[in-house]
């Protein structure tokens, strides 16, 4: 679920804080970045579970209009189609997710089930809804495109739902993306003999991205006035106030990362922080990022000080 890219912005974002020097003790520092890492699990089991308290909503919905002291033949005898839709079953079955749901203590949409009702009532007013309702049977295929479809186009971008994410946790609106990408990933491959455990990714894909993340933490504080003397090398003209302090946090990371990780391509180094500067910086700051990291690969290669292991790593 995790990217590389999203550990180097977590580890920019928990450095950008650290207020310390390179000698204090930063241990609560790596906690919280451990932490912040993890808490993008628990936005991704918020959201997923979402689909299942609609699915309990519809359902509600239908009962309330079966109990209609003057109900209707289509309200004693209603399409089933949307609560019946099988890839949401298969998630409201599934046991893993359900342990994680409950671990992880994922009970928000009890207190704030208004933004429940707000995707619900999005859902039903939708053309995808009428559309997908126009009949009474379906089979997995058009279920799944379903409920991929609605995500997508009606979960996604709803902005009362942003908001109450952003209220909730400010950490959560970096995770998002990828959280819903995630999401998505999973609707797409999930089949309809998929096994418990489907929809409860690994947050790390691999036991090296937290050693990665914890590293790369780790050799760029331990190593900061190293590295700030290699930035202040190179930017000579510069007035030091004109550098952003978030181009300044970028810079260290990525020497550090060139110096101190053999395994990454230099390209790879230096292509992933001209895109998180471009995000997270000024306009021209992967511009400037990327004409000192140019210029302290060449130097690096002169030297022979650039270790790199493998083929094509520089």
């Amino acid at each position: 679920m995790l990217t590389r890219r999203h550990i180097r912005v977590k580890v920019m974002q928990t450095l950008y804080a650290y207020k310390g020097s390179e000698s204090d003790d930063f241990s609560k520092d790596q906690k919280f970045l451990l932490f912040s890492i993890g808490n993008m699990y628990n936005l991704y089991l918020l959201l997923i579970s979402l689909l299942i308290e609609v699915k309990k909503r519809a359902e509600k919905d239908l009962e309330k209009k079966k109990q209609k002291f003057l109900a209707t033949a289509e309200d004693k005898d209603p399409n089933r189609k949307f609560v019946n839709n099988q890839l949401l079953q298969l998630l409201r079955d599934d046991n893993g997710l359900k342990n994680e749901l409950e671990l992880n203590k994922i009970t928000h949409w009890e207190l704030d089930d208004e933004y429940v009702e707000v995707i619900f009532k999005a859902i039903i007013s939708s053309d995808l809804y009428k559309d997908y309702m126009k009949t009474r049977v379906s089979d997995f295929k058009e279920d799944k495109q379903f409920i991929i479809d609605i995500y997508k186009e009606i979960i996604a971008p709803n902005d009362k739902l942003y908001d109450y994410i952003e209220d909730k946790n400010l950490t959560w609106l970096d995770d998002l993306p990828t959280v819903n990408t995630t999401i998505l990933k999973l609707l797409r491959k999930t089949k309809s003999t998929t096994g418990g455990n489907h929809f409860v990714p690994k947050l790390y894909r691999e036991e090296e991205d937290k050693e990665f993340a914890i590293e790369l933490f780790k050799k760029t504080l331990l190593n900061r006035s190293v590295l700030n003397t290699e930035i202040e090398k190179k930017t000579k003209n510069w007035d030091a106030d004109r550098i952003a302090d978030v181009d300044y946090t970028l810079l260290q990371m990525a020497i550090g990362e060139l110096q101190n990780f053999p395994s990454i391509p230099v390209k790879v180094t230096i292509n992933e922080y001209l895109e998180i500067a471009k995000e997270y910086s000024t306009p021209k700051s992967s511009i400037f990022i990327n004409g000192i990291l140019d210029k302290l690969v060449k130097e690096y290669e002169q030297k022979g000080s650039l270790k790199k292991v493998g083929r094509g790593l520089m």
